[in-house]
């Protein structure tokens, strides 16, 4: 049987918000701190992985319908399946967070490569570029935008999926959610799930100044 919340209850009380900023701070801290080292290290298999599938295009299907099947795992049942390898920890909250950074950072960094002009490439081996020299100084800086968008869309993702991973302890702003959903109190429910989409649109409006910045080039050309 689901309790209502009682009607004397009022929906939002500020006055928790300012006993808890110390403990709303701690948990969005974490947050944010889980959603970074998901990324990145969701990078660092992304870019390797997603650089040998453009290379050998044989390898892009399996390596996809991998990322793919990872994707697709409830992140409930996913959680559940790692807890009972790595317990109630941080690792089993990035195994899971990472798992789904994969499948959108891989195509973009495929995308992103496959999107370099032909007459580029020829032009730095005709400057005496290696294959490693021309990946590096002509092919991820300008499959940088499409990357970086790639990034965009995965961290917006990771942060809403953070939320879950307090079932296992390791939830930042989910904590609030689940708080309030265990003790039918309000308050904490609407702090975490607001400060979880602020937090989302900050980062994606951060990401994409960052875009902008790095890649003028990009900007200059869409307004040409």
């Amino acid at each position: 049987m689901i309790l209502a919340q009682s009607t004397e209850e009022p929906f939002f009380r500020p006055e928790w918000v300012g006993r808890n900023l110390d403990r709303i701070w701690e948990q969005l801290v974490e947050h944010a701190y889980l959603t970074g080292l998901a990324i990145a290290i969701g990078l660092l298999i992304s870019i390797p992985a997603g650089v040998f599938a453009y290379r050998h295009r044989r390898a892009y299907p399996p390596i996809t319908w991998f990322a793919g099947f990872l994707y697709t795992i409830p992140s409930l049942a996913l959680f559940a399946f790692l807890t009972a390898y790595t317990g109630l920890t941080t690792l089993t909250a990035e195994i899971g967070l990472v798992s789904y950074t994969l499948l959108i950072l891989i195509r973009n960094v495929v995308a992103g490569l496959e999107g370099v002009p032909p007459d580029t490439r020829e032009a730095a081996r005709g400057m005496g570029y290696t294959s490693r020299q021309m990946l590096w100084r002509v092919e991820l800086p300008l499959a940088f935008p499409v990357i970086l968008a790639g990034i965009r869309v995965a961290t917006v993702t990771i942060i809403g999926l953070v939320t879950v991973t307090s079932l296992i302890g390791k939830g930042g702003l989910g904590a609030f959610i689940l708080q309030g959903i265990q003790r039918f109190f309000s308050t904490p429910i609407v702090v975490g799930a607001v400060l979880s989409v602020l937090l989302a649109v900050a980062a994606d409006l951060g990401l994409l100044g960052l875009q902008r910045v790095l890649t003028p080039w990009s900007r200059e050309k869409k307004w040409a």
